[in-house]
Formats: C-alpha cells, structure tokens, sequence
C-alpha cells in the first residue's frame, strides 16, 4: 500500500492574528507621550503646593505680626525700625513700648528668614490724622525657589 499525501494549495490566506511590530511601537510611543504628560503634570502640581505652603506660611506670619501690633499700640512708628534683642521675653525684664517693637521686629525677621526662601517683613507706619486712626501696613515678601517669581502678602492694620 502506498500512502499518497495530497497538498493543498489554496489562494486564500487565513487571517492574521496578533499585532504586527510597527501598530506594537505605535502603542508604545503613545503611551510614553501620555505618561510624559502625566509626569509634568505631577511636577507642576508639586511647584503648586510648595508656593501654598509658602504663601500659608507668610498669611500666618502677617497675621502674628498684626497681632503683636495690636498688643502695642503705643509703640508706633518704631515698628518700621529695625530689630534688638532686648531680652524682653525670657530675661524678665520689664520693657518699654518700643524695646517689645524693637523685640517683635526681631522675631519676625528670624522667623521669615527661617520659614520663607529669601523671607523678609516690612512694616509702613501711617500716622493717623483728625479722626482717622493709624495704620500699619504688613508686607510679607519672597521668593520662588528655581524661578524669577516674588511673592508678596500686603496687610493693612489699623490702630485700635
């Protein structure tokens, strides 16, 4: 008995199944522009909460600063000089008006400098005129690390 084996030649091909490596590449490069995106959005939200922490942090400054304002009234123009150590906290000493400005000015420059990048507090004195009071004007400023951006929170306080 011989065996005859029959090929079959056809002209119809069976469909191809899979992924051809040029739509495989095509995915890939999609993908990797949508996760750029992603990875800059991730960066920029982090920029955007370092300046809300940092513009938090000079709000509570200003906020102190017009308190401790409020709690020397007397003081005046002196809070628009510069800081002492007067050992008016800690030393027991009983202070003036202006040695506790004097003081306060020296908190919030430690303070600033400590908490904001390149942190500074400055104070503008109005004096008050007829039935206007006085007013003190709270300017909390700094700068952004990596940019050229300045910020600056500007409070005005009026005398009690």
């Amino acid at each position: 008995m011989t065996r005859q084996t029959h090929r079959m030649t056809s002209t119809a091909r069976l469909p191809v199944r899979g992924f051809t490596l040029i739509e495989v590449l095509v995915a890939l490069i999609v993908m990797s522009v949508g996760m750029l995106g992603i990875a800059g959005l991730y960066v920029h939200g982090l920029k955007a909460g370092r300046t809300s922490t940092f513009a938090h942090g000079a709000v509570v400054l200003a906020g102190d600063v017009a308190d401790r304002i409020r709690a020397n009234p007397t003081a005046g123009a002196v809070y628009e000089g510069g800081g002492a150590n007067n050992s008016c906290v800690d030393g027991g000493v009983n202070c003036t008006p202006a040695q506790m400005a004097a003081h306060d000015i020296l908190l919030w420059t430690t303070q600033a400098t400590d908490t904001l990048p390149n942190g500074a507090i400055d104070v503008d004195y109005t004096a008050g005129v007829g039935l206007d009071p006085a007013t003190y004007e709270i300017t909390v400023s700094w700068t952004e690390p990596g940019e050229n951006l300045s910020y600056q929170i500007l409070i005005p306080v009026r005398e009690i």
